[in-house]
Parts: structure tokens; sequence; C-alpha cells
């Protein structure tokens, strides 16, 4: 398939270098057989891609140039003849394997389709003049407001509703008219699955087409997210931390689960609960055993009738990302020491239960949006008490970045959609690791892990302090600057650099006005600058941002601020990122 997108692209740029031999009156009789039907399509197609003359003919839109949209053009008149002649016929669709993708957990009973958990879906193509949806809610309409399901039906990526599901029964027109269309459409599940489900029941389709309906088809890459209200994005649309949780502002698709899954292409499946953890789920004090992810993961759901075998078999998954300890901290915390012990035994045990369910997948563990950094060592050691009894080198780790006031909060100090797309990029980096994927390492901070430190020229008089607070914060305190700028230099260092487009910024604030340059360079080699500029330092503070371009790979890069040559002040330099853009 790459070959061919290849050649296209290729037959493209020399169709167009070629074409003004052959212009002429646009035809859509591209064979020259005297009729306009699928072989003329082939015709064209097999011109694209060279294995066939290129003539006149094949201009069918009648642009003066040969391209991908006359295919298109072509495609649409067959398409219409094939709805003016033959005979309209309008028929019902369930949501069944049949004719739909099915996307998450979901669950069949009597002639409704569930989603079931946070970004169940239903995916498919439909072809007709006109289309409508059927929507059912279950018990959950009656709930108060804020806690009833929330879904979204998208139309060729447009979303066309977004609402809270009030009622039983809903219909909705997906489109209507006289034309023909073909369009792809979508019914996800927005919220969790502790508010109930969302039930597609039909779908109703006017066509002269022999297959009106279609499943889209399945990716090569399959990803199951295990998780608590993080992987849910509870509270994402809130507009600050202050505002209480409805489903209203939980929206799966600005989840880091849906975000890394999209930025990579695969199909996603969830499972996921606010509030619930491996151990214990949050809690003010004693244990709470009501809200344990290990006990429901077998489920397709874990309320009413959901709470129905899930067939593992049946829906493989290529890797499994459990972000998962969270909740757990709220009741470590009151006694970490003693109670530690049992969260790394009961994720231990949870790791045998996925293992047992997916024994293919590459598996990798998570924390520390929210904060909890804590629990990461015990999920470490877990780890290492699994693989000690099970010979399993396809698991791993990694500790996530703590969410950031910068980049906003959503409803009770949940992730903003800003840390959420942060989480996914790097995510999304650690699956192409360990499935040996080249990442493009957009989104990424080169200076996330990078070693803060300051070079001080005592030879030439200098004399300084320097202190990395807990959020990164650089601190310096010159009491003697020396002869010149280079004579104190902080910098960070040990990270690398790729080939693309970055963006610096941070904020600083000095005790005196100074000027201080500054350069992302090879640390070896100083004169290697990749980007240079100067700050104007005051005791406000301030907000840099710059963007350069590197054009290759620099494995060790530093980050040098040069603030010799000045006595007796005090400059902070916090929230450093270093951000690959393209």
């Amino acid at each position: 398939m790459k070959f061919q997108k290849l050649a296209f692209c290729t037959a493209s740029v020399l169709m167009l270098s070629v074409f003004s031999a052959v212009a002429g009156a646009a035809s859509k009789d591209v064979d020259g057989n005297g009729a306009v039907n699928g072989k003329d399509a082939s015709a064209l197609l097999s011109a694209l891609v060279q294995k066939s003359e290129l003539t006149a003919a094949c201009d069918v839109n009648a642009d003066s140039a040969v391209n991908a949209f006359d295919l298109a053009s072509l495609k649409q008149t067959l398409l219409q003849d094939a709805m003016n002649s033959g005979e309209s016929v309008t028929a019902d669709y369930a949501a069944t394997a049949q004719y739909t993708k099915l996307i998450g957990r979901t669950w069949r009973d009597a002639d409704i389709t569930w989603l079931v958990q946070s970004g169940s879906a239903a995916e498919f193509v439909v072809t007709g003049t006109s289309a409508t949806l059927t929507i059912a809610g279950d018990g959950c309409v009656y709930s108060d407001e804020k806690y009833r399901p929330r879904y979204a039906v998208l139309v060729d990526g447009e979303v066309l509703i977004d609402e809270v599901m009030s009622v039983e029964e809903k219909e909705i027109e997906l489109f209507s008219g006289t034309t023909a269309r073909s369009a792809t459409v979508r019914v996800i599940h927005l919220s969790e699955a502790n508010n109930g489900a969302v039930g597609v029941k039909n779908l109703s389709v006017t066509s002269v087409a022999k297959n009106p309906v279609v499943p889209t088809e399945k990716k090569d890459l399959q990803i199951e997210f295990i998780g608590d209200s993080i992987t849910c994005a509870y509270g994402v649309e809130g507009e600050s931390q202050y505002e209480a949780f409805s489903t209203a502002t939980e929206n799966f698709m600005k989840s880091y689960a849906y975000l890394t899954a999209e930025k990579l292409g695969a199909d996603y499946s969830a499972v996921a609960y606010s509030g619930h953890g491996v151990v214990s789920g949050y809690t003010t004090g004693d244990i709470n055993t009501d809200s344990l992810v290990p006990d429901v993961y077998e489920y397709v759901g874990k309320i009413g009738n959901y709470q129905q075998p899930w067939d593992f078999e049946a829906n493989p998954n290529d890797v499994v990302v459990i972000n998962l300890g969270t909740n757990d901290s709220s009741y470590l915390t009151n006694d970490f020491e003693n109670r530690s012990p049992e969260f790394v035994a009961a994720y231990t045990d949870f790791l045998q239960l996925v293992r047992e369910k997916n024994p293919d997948a590459y598996i990798i563990c998570t924390v520390g949006t929210m904060g909890c950094e804590d629990v990461y060592p015990l999920i470490e050691q877990a780890i290492v008490d699994y693989q000690a009894i099970n010979p399993d080198t396809r698991i791993t780790s990694y500790l996530s970045a703590t969410q950031s006031m910068n980049d906003g909060l959503g409803s009770d100090w949940h992730p903003s959609l800003k840390t959420q797309q942060n989480s996914a990029y790097v995510l999304a980096d650690k699956i192409c690791e360990v499935l040996g994927l080249e990442s493009d390492k957009v989104g990424l901070d080169a200076v996330a892990d990078a070693t803060y430190d300051v070079d001080i020229n005592t030879e030439n008089g200098a004399n300084a302090a320097f202190f990395v607070g807990y959020d990164k914060s650089f601190w310096i305190n010159l009491s003697m600057g020396g002869t010149s700028a280079s004579d104190v230099e902080a910098y960070l260092c040990n990270f690398a650099l790729y080939a693309g487009e970055y963006q610096l910024e941070f904020d600083y604030t000095s005790t005196v006005d100074v000027t201080v340059p500054f350069a992302v360079q090879h640390k070896d080699t100083p004169d290697t600058s990749y980007f240079s500029d100067t700050i104007s330092a005051t005791s406000e503070s301030q907000h840099y941002t710059g963007t350069f371009t590197i054009a290759a790979a620099d494995e060790n890069s530093e980050l040098l601020f040069s603030l010799g040559g000045m006595d007796y002040f005090n400059i902070t330099l916090s929230n450093i990122k270093l951000i690959k853009l393209s």
C-alpha cells in the first residue's frame, strides 16, 4: 500500500509536467468505449499510477491537470448515475459487526448495541440519498442531568450532534436530499461507564447501492487503556479546578488515550472508572474495596446488565496501557510504609490477570499525571515481583509528568486538554519505542529529563551558588560575576534534538536589571549554535518564547545561559520547555 501511494504521488507530479501535450476537451469516457462506466475509473487509475498511457480524456474535470481530483469527480458521476438509474430502496441496518466497526467494549442486547465504556463507538460508511440513525438511552437518562451519559455523532469527521442522552430513544438525520452521498459516520460514547451507556438501535438508509452500509477498515494497531478519571477525561472541558463534575465536561475525545490512538493511527479500547484503584478506590481514610478496577476488568462494564464477560480472544490487543494508582494514593498516604506492600501485591496480581487476558501484548504501566509520584516506585517493584515468577520481557513503565498550573486545570483539579495532549505525545513515543517504530518526537519536551548545572570560572574571580526546585525552577545566586558573561554559565544538558522545528519557552525574573545571552548548541562544540537570543531580566516576571529549526539530529545538546560579568544578584529561570513542533 505504501508503494502504491508513492507511485500515485510521483505520477501526479509527472502528469502536471507533461499535461500540456495532451490537454483537450474533457470527457468522462476515459477508455473511449462510448459509455461512462466502472471501466473508465479503472482506466483512469491505471494512468494515474503510470501503468497505461496518459490521454486528454483523463482530465475528466477539465481543469488542465490530471490528478486525484479527476478520479474523485469520475467516481461521483458513477455514483450519481447509479442512484438515478437504479431503484431506490429504504432499508434498516443493525449496529452489528456485519455493518459497523465496533470500537471498545460494547454489548449487544436484543436489538440494541450498547456503547458501554469511555470512547466505545460504532463506525461505518453509509452510501445513499438519506440516512437516519436511531439512538437509545438506558435508565441513566432519568438521573440528575449532571450524570447522564454524553455522546457524539460525527459525519465525515465533523460533529453533527454532541449532547447528554436525556430520552429513551431519539432519531438523528445524518443527511438527506436527492444527490447521492457516501459518508463516514461515528457514534461515540464520550462519558464513562459509571454513568450509563449509549445505545445504537438502527440505521435507516435510502439507497440503490448494493452494500449501502459497510464497516470502516480495522487499523493495524490495537491499544487498550486501563485507568481512572484521568483516562475518562473527567472534567477536561471544565472552566476551572473549582467546577464540580458533570458528564457534560467529560469528553473521551480529549483524553490522552484517544489522542494517543489518533496520533498512532490505532484502534483502541478503554476500561476506565473515576475514583477506582488497584487496592483501594478514592478514600478519606479506610480502604475502599468497592471501587477496584481488577474486580471489573474482565467485564464489558460494571453497572447493571453490562456486567457481561468480555471476549478477549475475539478482541486481542497489541499494547495495554495501565494508568492506575492515583486513587490508591489516598489510601496509602495515611500509612504509606505499612500499606505499600498491599498495593505492590495487588498490582502484581493485576499484572498477572492482564497478561493472562492479553498473552501477546506489550504492557506499559504509568502514573503521575495528578501527582502521586511516591506510588511509582511501588509500581516498579510490582513489575520486578511479577517478572521474578514470570519470564516476561514485554512489560515496562514510566513516570508521567505532573500537570502544570500553566497548562490549566479541569473540573476538580483534573487534567486540562493541554495536559491530556502532552501526555498523549509522551505515551505515543513510549509505544513507538516498545514496538520498534520510529517516533516523530512531535510534542515532546526535549529538556524534560535534562541535567541542570552551573559552570563557574573561579580563576576570573567568579563565585555563585545554584538550586533546582522540585518544579525544576533554576535559581542562580551570583556573589561575584567575574570579568565576562561566560564566567558564570547556567545550563541544561544531556538531551537530544532531532531534525525539525522547536519552540523554546521559559519564565525569568532577576533581582537587578540584567541582559542575559543564551543559546541552544552542541555541548562539546559551542560554536555549533542552533539558536541564540538575549533576554532583559528585571524584578518583574516575564515569559520568553522563540522558535528555531534544526537540520540534523544532535544527541548531545545543551541550553546555555551566560550570566557572568555582574556581581550580587539572583536570577530565576522556570518552566523551561523545548517542545518539538514538527
